[in-house]
């Protein structure tokens, strides 16, 4: 995953992965994607996440898993 998209600091959020420059866990776009909520639902909950990193971390994920299955 791109680090300049995501960052971990022990002193903000407990250290969990939250988008960089923002207070709001990456986990958190999954998990609206995972339910019922759209990547729109997601971007007006969470305004401080711009479209373009949301997707550039969507991006990137599915690059690993794709990655990580032609390795297998």
């Amino acid at each position: 995953m791109n680090l300049q998209l995501i960052s971990q600091d022990p002193d903000i959020m407990s250290g969990v992965i939250c988008f960089t420059g923002t207070r709001v866990p990456v986990q958190n776009l999954f998990d609206y994607l995972e339910g019922a909520s759209s990547l729109e639902d997601f971007l007006i909950d969470f305004p401080s996440v711009d479209r373009q990193t949301a997707i550039a971390v969507l991006e990137s994920a599915k690059t690993k898993l794709f990655t990580d299955a032609l390795a297998a």
